[in-house]
C-alpha cells in the first residue's frame, strides 16, 4: 500500500508522509528491505521484469523499497519527477555531470566550490576529454562569456562553499536554454526548505544528504533530482552499471531524518542569525557574511531567489590563521570538524581543511583568507552558543 503526496501539503506535512510505502503487515515506521536481489513466480516474470515490461524491482544496487520511498519524500519536496538515491553526496555530484558529458565536451562551472567538486570538474573531467572553464559565478556576464560552441553544462553552488556567494539560478538557466545546455546546481548550502532550484530553471538538482537532511552525523548520502526524461535518457544507465547506490538502511535512516528536517532546519537558521549579528559587533571579527543580513552584498538577489537565510555563517578573524585556530580551540559546545548541516554546531578553517588543497591565488579569488573560519549552526540553545563565543573572543586580543 503506497501513499501519493498530495500536491497542496505544505512541506512539513510532506516529510512526514509523502511516498510511504506500506507491506502487507502495514507497519507504521517505513520498512528497511535489507536485500540485495528479489525473486520472480517464473522465468518468464524474470524475462519480462528485465525487459521493463511490467514493474518491480531487479538488484539493490538499481533501487529498493525502502530506497524509492526515500527518492519519492525527496521528488515530493523538491518539486522533480524523478530521483536517485547516491553513497554520498560527491557520487551524487560526479554522477550528475558524467553522466551527460562526454569527450570534447564542455562545462562551464562557478569557481567557488566545494574542493572535490572543483577537482571533479578541474582535474577529474579534462583526463577523459571533457573541458572546464572556471568563472566568477556573480556575474552572468562571466556565464555567457565562457560559452563555447561545445557548451554541454554549467554547474554551480548557491549559497557558495564557505563565502556564502548567491549566483542568479534563474539567469543562468536562461543563458542554458539559449544553447541547449544543461544547469546542475548543488542545494545543499541552502536546503531544499530556502530554495527551489527547479523553479528558478535549473535542470538537476543535488544534494549531500549527509548534511542537514540526515543532519544528525549518521550518514554518507547524496540525491540527483530532475525529469522523467533527462534520468531515463542520461543518468539511469549510468547510476546502474557504474554502482554508486545508496544502502536501504542510510536511505531509511534519511526517511527518519526528513520528518524532522524543518524544524532543525527553522532551529539552525534562528541560531545562525542571531550568532552573525553577535559576531557582526565583536572587535576581533573583520567581517560577517550572512545571507540573513541585509548588508550581504547580494541581499536583493536573495530575497528574490530564496525564502530565508542559511543555517551557514562565514566570517573573518583579525589576526589571520593564529586568531582563527585560537578561537575554535577555545570554543566548548561548538565542535570542530568538517561537515556541516547537522543538530551539532559545528566550525571550520577552510584554507587548512576544506580548501587546503587550492593554491594561496585561488584561495584569494574565492575570499578564504587566513582568517576565514565557516560555522554551521547546530541546534543548541541560542544564548548557550552566544555566550560559547563570547567567552572564546574574549581570549583573543583585537
Amino acid at each position: 500500500m503506497s501513499k501519493t503526496p498530495n500536491k497542496n501539503w505544505r512541506p512539513a506535512t510532506t516529510l512526514v508522509h509523502g511516498g510511504t510505502l506500506r507491506s502487507q503487515y502495514g507497519e507504521m515506521s517505513e520498512a528497511i528491505y535489507l536485500t540485495q536481489g528479489f525473486t520472480y513466480d517464473s522465468s518468464e516474470a524474470a524475462e519480462a521484469r528485465f525487459k521493463g515490461e511490467n514493474d518491480g524491482y531487479i538488484y539493490a544496487r538499481y533501487g529498493s523499497p525502502t530506497n524509492d520511498m526515500f527518492e519519492k519524500r525527496m521528488c515530493a519536496l523538491e518539486g522533480a519527477e524523478e530521483a536517485r538515491a547516491t553513497a554520498s553526496g560527491m557520487a551524487a555530484v560526479s554522477a550528475a555531470l558524467l553522466c551527460q558529458l562526454k569527450a570534447g565536451d564542455h562545462i562551464v562551472a562557478a569557481r567557488a566550490l566545494f574542493g572535490s567538486c572543483r577537482w571533479v570538474v578541474e582535474t577529474l573531467a579534462p583526463r577523459y576529454g571533457i573541458e572546464c572553464t572556471l568563472v566568477d559565478g556573480r556575474d552572468l556576464a562571466n556565464w555567457e562569456k565562457a560559452i563555447k560552441p561545445n557548451t554541454k553544462v554549467f554547474f554551480l553552488e548557491s549559497p557558495t562553499n564557505p563565502t556564502l556567494e548567491i549566483i542568479d539560478i534563474a539567469g543562468v538557466a536562461r543563458l542554458a536554454n539559449q544553447i541547449g545546455a544543461r544547469v546542475v546546481v548543488d542545494n545543499v548550502f541552502a536546503t531544499p526548505l530556502f530554495q527551489k532550484p527547479l523553479e528558478l530553471g535549473a535542470h538537476v538538482v543535488v544534494y549531500s544528504a549527509t548534511k542537514h537532511i540526515d543532519g544528525q552525523g549518521r550518514s554518507l548520502a547524496g540525491v540527483i533530482l530532475s525529469d522523467k526524461e533527462w534520468v531515463t535518457e542520461h543518468l539511469q544507465d549510468y547510476y546502474r552499471h557504474t554502482g554508486p547506490a545508496m544502502s536501504p538502511f542510510t536511505a531509511w535512516t534519511l526517511i527518519k531524518g526528513l520528518e524532522t528536517l524543518p524544524i532543525r532546519v527553522k532551529q539552525q537558521t534562528e541560531n545562525a542569525g542571531r550568532i552573525a549579528d553577535f559576531l557582526a559587533e565583536q572587535k576581533q571579527v573583520a567581517k560577517v557574511i550572512y545571507p540573513g543580513r541585509k548588508d550581504h552584498p547580494q541581499a536583493d538577489l536573495i530575497a528574490k531567489q530564496m525564502t530565508g537565510g542559511s543555517t551557514l555563517i562565514c566570517f573573518e578573524m583579525k589576526g589571520g590563521k593564529e586568531a582563527a585556530f585560537k578561537l575554535q580551540n577555545a570554543l566548548d559546545i561548538v565542535t570542530i570538524s568538517n561537515n556541516l548541516g547537522d543538530t551539532r554546531s559545528i566550525i571550520t578553517h577552510p584554507a587548512t581543511t576544506t580548501h587546503k588543497n587550492l593554491t594561496d591565488e585561488a584561495r584569494a579569488e574565492l575570499g578564504i583568507s587566513a582568517g576565514t573560519v565557516r560555522l554551521s549552526a547546530g541546534i543548541e540553545d541560542t544564548q548557550d552558543l552566544i555566550e560559547d563565543f563570547a567567552q572564546a573572543l574574549s581570549q583573543i586580543s583585537a
